[in-house]
């Protein structure tokens, strides 16, 4: 496995993007971009250049006061519209990088998994702005976050 995301990435050509299902394209990714995302139990279950969606265990993952860190809400929140931007564009060309973040926590997550849905908000030739809804294995938002994403030439 590797923790460089841009051969993952680069395989991902226009034709392919059209041909995989939402699932199918999460399968690929998986273990193959981030040593953030693997360090956290991050695991993909949808996605697509407008939406993704996946998973993060709370055990591991927790705060003194034994409830998910808000710093992991966080960086799935990242996780997620970084990967989906990269979606977006000509990978040999262009790569996203995430320029503002910003999360409000409304509830505790105490165990088992959490799950975020990331959806494509605003995209623009150099800016591309993405919504994540995180909510508690009782379907429950826990986290709503906001990641605006630069993109800029290699």
């Amino acid at each position: 496995m590797t923790t460089d995301p841009e051969p993952a990435l680069n395989r991902l050509t226009p034709d392919v993007l059209q041909r995989l299902s939402p699932t199918e394209l999460a399968e690929q990714l998986n273990g193959q971009v981030g040593e953030l995302q693997q360090r956290l139990g991050i695991r993909l279950l949808e996605a697509s250049p407008a939406r993704l969606v996946a998973r993060m265990p709370v055990e591991g993952n927790r705060q003194p006061a034994m409830r998910l860190h808000g710093g992991a809400s966080a960086a799935l929140v990242e996780d997620l519209a970084s990967l989906g931007s990269w979606l977006n564009l000509d990978v040999s060309r262009q790569v996203a990088v995430g320029v503002d973040l910003n999360i409000t926590h409304v509830r505790g997550a105490v165990s088992g998994e959490v799950q975020a849905e990331a959806e494509l908000t605003y995209r623009g030739r150099s800016v591309m702005v993405w919504t994540v809804t995180i909510r508690n294995e009782h379907g429950k938002v826990t986290s709503v976050g906001r990641c605006t994403c630069n993109v800029v030439n290699r």
